[in-house]
C-alpha cells in the first residue's frame, strides 16, 4: 500500500500528532462536564454532596464561572446533578457511564494493593515530576501557583481542597511534556480516594498538604529536577502513611 493510501485511512490519521490534537479539542463546558463526572467517579464528590459554589469551583478548576455553569448545567441534563433555586447544586446519582481518569477508566486503580500503588508512584511520579521541572515553561508556573492560591481558600475543607489538588496534580504531571506517562500519573492519583477523603478530614492534614506543594512549586519554579522529586517523594510518602489507617478500616 503507498504511504498517501495509508494517510487516507481515518484511523491512521487520527494517529497524526496534528490531526489527534485537533480531533481532542472540545468545547470548554464539555471539559469542565468531564472533570466534575470524573470527582463522582472517583469518589471525590459523594451521592448527595453539595458542590462548591460556582466560585469556589471556577477556582479550583482554573477556568471561568460560565465554563462552571455550563458543565453543570449539561451533567443537570442527564440527571447526575440536582439544581434548586435557593439551595446548592448537589450531587444525585454517581451513574456517569465509563469516565476516564487518565489512561485507564475511573476506579481501575483501586484493583491494586496500596504497596504496589505507591511502589508504582515513587518510581513514575519521580521521573514526571522531575521532567516537569526540566519542560515547564512560565505559563505552567503560574497555573501551578494560581491553584496554590485557590488552595489557600480551602484548607477546612476536604472535597473542596481535593478538587483543586486534583487539578494541581494533573497540571504538574502534564508539564512533563510526556502525555502517556501524564495519564498514568494521574491514574495511580485516583487510587482510593474515597479513603484519601476521609484521610484529609483528619486535623492538619490539609495544611500539611498545601505546604509539601509549596514545596514542590518551589523546586519546579526553579528548574530543580532533583529537588522536585525529592520534594514530591516525600508528598507521596506522607500520602501513603496517611491514607493506609483508612484502607485498613482504622480511620
Amino acid at each position: 500500500m503507498s504511504s498517501s493510501a495509508k494517510v487516507s485511512d481515518p484511523g491512521l490519521i487520527a494517529e497524526l500528532p496534528t490531526f489527534r490534537e485537533a480531533i481532542v479539542k472540545r468545547p470548554l463546558t464539555t471539559v469542565i462536564s468531564d472533570k466534575i463526572a470524573t470527582l463522582i467517579a472517583s469518589g471525590i464528590l459523594q451521592v448527595g454532596d453539595a458542590l462548591p459554589s460556582e466560585r469556589q469551583l471556577a477556582d479550583a478548576l482554573n477556568v471561568s464561572r460560565d465554563a462552571v455553569r455550563g458543565g453543570i448545567q449539561m451533567l443537570a441534563a442527564r440527571g447526575i446533578l440536582e439544581i434548586s433555586h435557593g439551595a446548592r447544586t448537589r450531587v444525585r446519582s454517581n451513574d456517569v457511564g465509563p469516565v476516564a481518569v487518565g489512561f485507564a477508566m475511573a476506579r481501575a486503580v483501586n484493583s491494586y494493593d496500596i504497596e504496589s500503588v505507591h511502589a508504582a508512584r515513587l518510581l513514575v511520579d519521580r521521573q514526571v515530576v522531575a521532567d516537569a521541572a526540566r519542560n515547564i515553561d512560565d505559563a505552567g508556573v503560574a497555573v501551578l501557583e494560581a491553584l496554590l492560591e485557590a488552595q489557600t481558600e480551602t484548607l477546612d475543607d476536604p472535597v473542596r481542597f481535593l478538587i483543586s489538588d486534583r487539578e494541581f496534580h494533573v497540571a504538574l504531571y502534564q508539564a512533563s511534556g510526556n502525555p502517556l506517562l501524564a495519564d498514568i500519573s494521574t491514574d495511580l492519583y485516583a487510587y482510593m480516594m474515597q479513603y484519601r477523603r476521609e484521610a484529609m478530614a483528619s486535623p492538619g492534614a490539609i495544611a500539611t498538604s498545601y505546604a509539601d506543594h509549596v514545596a514542590i512549586v518551589a523546586a519546579v519554579k526553579a528548574r530543580d529536577p532533583e529537588a522536585a522529586a525529592e520534594a514530591f517523594a516525600a508528598h507521596t510518602g506522607r500520602i501513603y502513611t496517611t491514607t493506609q489507617p483508612f484502607l485498613k478500616g482504622g480511620g
